[in-house]
């Protein structure tokens, strides 16, 4: 009997230091410096600032201070790749938050958090299935167009099912990207067709990195591409990583850089591991928050 008092209060034991652990892991946001080198030969380099996921509530503070400092790296570009809020609320505290970062060339997406408000998920259904899925039960909007139009009106590019074009630091970017394919938002057959010839440089936008948009990107010839959503795979293992992907990527390439290939072209694929998660999963292991300001250089 004793035993087995030890074992149950062992094992709650080690449950509550995980989760603190998680708790704490959440907050220990970090920028990643990355290179790729995609550019045309003799080109100067560019920097890009990823970031992605910040689920962001107001009353998070030392998140929102993380968020305030990216600008302070001055990139070139700003991509956004969605899930910036949780509640209405929070609204006018990320526009505050990245007001700085307005004032810089971007383009972004919008993920499933930046249309409704978060739900309660059973944790355990992620891993059987290996993503979350959509409820059935009506779900609060968040004020997206209020975000959408804030964004537009600072210059950014919408690429949520479109495509366009930015000069940037002296040369001309190609963009194209859809709406959230985790919840069949996506219609890439609208900005479907040949790369620009054109551009210095073809790059792909979209929230959730499924294999069926990477490859339809990458086949029409996107020099790089840029996703969120997985969270990096959120609660990972120390020497084995993550263990669900929230999607159909492999998970050895759940965040970070990496290649994709399709048929006989292969792009460049950049996966944030996000800066937050949903409020109702506070929580990371071995898989700290994070902005990445890639730097790209000429190919070699």
């Amino acid at each position: 009997m004793k035993t087995g008092f030890t074992a149950v209060t062992g094992t709650i034991g080690l449950g509550v230091a995980g989760l603190t652990y998680g708790v704490i892991e959440a907050r220990r946001f970090v920028v990643r410096h990355v290179e790729v080198p995609v550019l045309k030969p003799g080109t100067s380099p560019l920097r890009i600032l990823h970031m992605s996921d910040l689920h962001l509530l107001a009353r998070q503070k030392a998140k929102r201070e993380f968020i305030r400092q990216l600008a302070a790296l001055k990139p070139d570009l700003v991509i956004n790749t969605g899930d910036n809020f949780c509640s209405a609320d929070s609204l006018w505290p990320l526009l505050d938050d990245i007001s700085g970062l307005l004032q810089r060339p971007g383009a972004f997406v919008l993920g499933s958090n930046d249309y409704l408000v978060p739900e309660f998920k059973n944790p355990f259904s992620y891993l059987l299935s290996g993503r979350s899925h959509q409820s059935d039960k009506p779900v609060l909007e968040l004020p997206h167009q209020e975000l959408r139009q804030a964004f537009t009106s600072a210059g950014w590019l919408d690429l949520n099912d479109k495509s366009g074009t930015l000069e940037v630091a002296g040369r001309r970017l190609a963009f194209r990207g859809t709406d959230d394919a985790h919840h069949d938002r996506d219609h890439y057959e609208k900005v479907a067709g040949p790369a620009d010839n054109d551009a210095d440089l073809n790059i792909g936008v979209t929230h959730a990195p499924y294999l069926k948009i990477l490859d339809a990107m990458v086949s029409d010839g996107m020099d790089i591409v840029f996703a969120g959503h997985t969270h990096g795979g959120q609660v990972c293992l120390p020497f084995k990583g993550a263990i669900i992907t929230n999607c159909d990527l492999d998970t050895d390439r759940v965040k970070g850089l990496s290649q994709h290939t399709c048929g006989e072209r292969t792009g460049w694929l950049h996966v944030s591991a996000g800066l937050g998660c949903s409020p109702f999963a506070p929580y990371r292991t071995f898989c700290r928050p994070e902005a990445t300001l890639l730097t790209l250089v000429p190919r070699p």
